[in-house]
């Protein structure tokens, strides 16, 4: 209750605080939209449902309105209609849905301090942990899936993950809840965020699940086209469903996830790479050595021709052994992961954006091809609507 009121105080008291700001300055709105249409082949559903053909279509929409309120106030939302499968790892479930998602949107407020440029945010958020959440949209990912620790499932235990059978994805890209504090000076970024719930298990404002969570991260741009990060966050996971058999004196606090990772991006020319580095630690009644995983990627793009450019991304997922309290030798939780995905993307119009994909997932429940994956996606990057008020 702490968290759900402390979150919409703040939201109210932003909004109060937007009048006095918008008098004296520039305003004006602007709304990037883009459409993607995709198809893919796979026999993944079929693990779902045997009756599942191998084909699926879907589609995608992306809306990203932005409004700059005053030289010091602005809002900004990303809001995605999908159908399914439209993601590779989509596939692994045969169910045909259609979602929507408020990724992000907030208020934020902006100023400068000497040589120090400050950014406040409150609302729906991308997780500050990770790199890859601010850059997975379909227009700026080279590739047609995400990287592992963004769409995979960990579950802390072999059996069910109490309220939540498939397991947790380690970090969601669906966003979450909560207020952001960045800060830039030269080289240097930081940012720390407080959320109403963990980029593991996220939940809305409504939700009787939720738990105050931080996270933080930052980075150096070592020189031109080079930058080095690091972030981490920690909180309480479970759902309130599972403290009912949370041992004696105990609550969900004394189970968090953790996760720490570092990143890199590099460009240079017609080159450009990217990679993470992601470790896991997902804590559990009843266990001595809890489920933990280490999770990276690294990406590749080349710039062929002006129209053409080629992708690749490596992926590879460790999963460690548990322990029961009792027991006398571990067991890893659950097989470990690589992933090979590789794409051609074609720009016959500066609008218009072709991807084509095949990945190659490898585990040792699923050997041969039969969780590999052939994709295609077009991109059409529509007219942004735009107006200016003063």
């Amino acid at each position: 209750m702490f968290a759900r009121s402390g979150f919409v105080g703040l939201a109210l008291l932003c909004a109060a605080a937007l009048p006095a700001g918008a008098q004296d300055a520039e305003t004006g709105f602007v709304l990037p939209m883009y459409v993607t249409g995709g198809a893919l082949y796979s026999h993944r559903m079929q693990g779902d449902n045997p009756a599942a053909g191998p084909w699926a279509g879907a589609f995608h929409a992306a809306f990203t309105p932005s409004i700059r309120l005053s030289d010091h106030w602005f809002a900004y939302a990303s809001l995605h209609l999908t159908s399914t499968p439209f993601y590779y790892y989509d596939a692994f479930q045969a169910d045909r849905k259609i979602e929507f998602h408020a990724i992000q949107a907030f208020l934020g407020y902006t100023t400068t301090y000497k040589s120090m440029r400050i950014a406040v945010k409150a609302g729906q958020l991308a997780t500050a942990f990770g790199s890859f959440p601010l850059h997975y949209d379909d227009a700026d990912n080279p590739l047609l899936d995400q990287p592992l620790s963004y769409v995979t499932y960990l579950k802390p235990t072999q059996s069910a993950a109490g309220s939540n059978s498939y397991g947790y994805t380690p970090v969601t890209l669906y966003g979450l809840p909560g207020i952001e504090v960045d800060l830039s000076v030269h080289n240097a970024d930081a940012r720390v965020q407080l959320t109403n719930s963990s980029p593991a298990n996220p939940h809305n404002l409504l939700s009787g699940n939720q738990s105050p969570q931080w996270a933080a991260g930052g980075g150096y741009t070592v020189l031109p086209g080079l930058r080095i990060g690091s972030s981490v966050f920690r909180g309480p996971y479970l759902d309130r469903d599972d403290v009912g058999w949370l041992p004696r004196g105990t609550s969900r606090r004394n189970f968090p996830a953790t996760g720490a990772g570092v990143d890199v991006q590099w460009a240079r020319g017609r080159w450009s790479t990217s990679g993470e580095w992601q470790w896991f630690r997902f804590d559990y009644p009843g266990f001595q050595v809890s489920s933990h995983s280490s999770i990276g990627y690294a990406e590749l793009k080349a710039i062929l021709t002006p129209r053409w450019y080629a992708a690749v991304r490596i992926g590879d997922q460790r999963n460690g052994r548990v322990l029961e309290t009792g027991e006398t030798t571990g067991e890893s939780y659950q097989p470990n992961v690589q992933s090979y995905e590789f794409a051609i993307g074609f720009r016959p119009r500066r609008w218009e954006l072709w991807k084509v994909g095949y990945e190659w997932l490898r585990t040792n429940e699923a050997p041969g091809t039969r969780d590999n994956v052939l994709g295609v996606q077009l991109v059409t990057t529509l007219p942004s609507l735009s107006k200016a008020w003063r």
